[in-house]
């Protein structure tokens, strides 16, 4: 992309502001679950409705694999703009779906059928989100600020997770009842949603292409396929590899952390969620700094740096989190484990985004990147309350610990892609 400063920001937020909504979209679905499963699923037990609600979450979340490939695929041919616009439609489509489907009462069994399909939509659209997103911003930003302007991804990321909480607890607090938001007002933050990612989907139309994509357009090298992703067996790898450790430590100090600190260490839900919301403003918040520190220091420097502190960390602050009784304590535990992980995820986009040339850097991103978080990220909640139904909890912090090492091996043997960067080659 030519232009200015000015012009290199404006997409840089563009791009943040529909990965926003992607991720507003993606977690409503889990912040608003004790309120519409019992719309849409058989009367019975309500765990039976909610096991239910989360099955239909799972399988969103293991299509995101597929979302990868098909959105990769097409951000590599039609180009990233074209993407990244059509996956905020998939998610508006999803969303307006479960917005207005009526519930089992009234629709039988179409009403679980259609939930299924608008959540395979939503599974689909931030699958292939990540890899676009993290594909455009990495070729848009200067060389010298990428890891800053990249970022902003896992602030967005975050961002959109605690907009959605904050929507609910606005709902729940001051504007409905409890029996109005059971009733009808759980589909408040779905209509919302949608509308937002129709102002997503306006403002990326006037996203310009990147001067990547448009360079390796014109020079006719455009193969994007499986087959030629499959060219770059040790780039795939290393994405599969760093992607590890890195997506089971924030899953583990994320998602499961709330559950964690009311049923291992004893805290009231509502302390719990306190804890666990303030550690997540601490951690968006420090993304950006994170990420300009690697534009100094190099990438490889802060994947070593989350590789080393993550191995001799994880054990004692999950052991120490299990015994604590006082909120502030826990905070800070919570939030020295998420900052370690900071050196991760600040930089996770631009670094993949990095290892790949240009016709094949969309997929290269988000299929393998993909498959790695629904392996190692999407299980880590399951491993750990299935280990603590065993009486083994503690195997879990080893297994983190474990995950984070094998990530260690791959940052510690891989070249530092800020100085060996496939972009700048490509853009040559």
């Amino acid at each position: 992309m030519s232009g200015g400063a000015g012009h290199q920001i404006k997409s840089v937020f563009v791009g943040s502001v529909g990965n926003l909504v992607e991720w507003y979209d993606w977690y409503a679905y889990s912040a608003l679950t004790l309120y519409f499963a019992p719309v849409f699923f058989p009367n019975a037990s309500p765990t039976a409705q909610l096991l239910n609600a989360a099955g239909v979450f799972a399988v969103g979340f293991f299509m995101r694999p597929i979302g990868g490939w098909l959105l990769g695929l097409y951000a590599d041919r039609h180009g990233r703009k074209a993407a990244l616009t059509f996956s905020v439609t998939l998610m508006c489509a999803g969303s307006l779906l479960i917005a207005v489907t009526p519930g089992y009462a009234t629709i039988g069994v179409a009403a679980p059928a259609i939930l299924l399909f608008a959540r395979l939509i939503q599974g689909i659209s931030v699958g292939g989100e990540y890899g676009a997103s993290a594909t455009y911003l990495s070729e848009i930003a200067h060389a010298d600020r990428r890891g800053f302007y990249t970022s902003f991804q896992y602030v967005t990321l975050i961002g959109g997770q605690l907009l959605a909480l904050t929507t609910l607890v606005i709902l729940q607090r001051f504007l409905l009842t409890p029996e109005e938001l059971k009733s009808w007002g759980w589909r408040i933050p779905f209509f919302i949603g949608a509308l937002c990612a129709v102002v997503a989907w306006y403002l990326r139309r006037s996203l310009p292409e990147t001067d990547s994509f448009v360079a390796t357009t014109k020079n006719r090298r455009m193969s994007s396929s499986v087959a030629a992703l499959l060219g770059h067996p040790r780039q795939v790898l290393t994405v599969i590899g760093l992607t590890m450790g890195g997506t089971v430590a924030f899953y583990c100090y994320s998602n499961y952390m709330q559950k964690f600190l009311v049923n291992t260490a004893g805290f009231t839900k509502d302390d719990a969620t306190l804890i666990s919301t303030a550690s997540l403003v601490v951690f968006m918040a420090v993304q950006p700094i994170a990420g300009a520190l690697s534009d100094r220091v190099g990438r490889r420097a802060m994947l070593l740096t989350f590789g080393i502190l993550g191995t001799l960390t994880t054990v004692p602050i999950m052991t120490t989190l299990s015994t604590t009784h006082d909120a502030a304590s826990a905070l800070l535990l919570v939030i020295a484990g998420l900052l370690i992980n900071s050196c991760y995820s600040s930089i996770s986009a631009v670094v993949k985004a990095e290892l790949f040339p240009t016709e094949i850097r969309a997929i290269g991103v988000a299929l393998p990147y993909s498959v790695a978080v629904s392996l190692f990220g999407g299980t880590a909640e399951y491993i750990a309350l299935w280990l603590k139904d065993a009486g083994h909890e503690p195997w879990f912090y080893w297994y983190v610990t474990g995950c984070i090492v094998c990530s260690l091996c791959v940052y510690a043997t891989m070249p530092d892609t800020k100085r060996f960067s496939r972009i700048e080659y490509d853009q040559v």
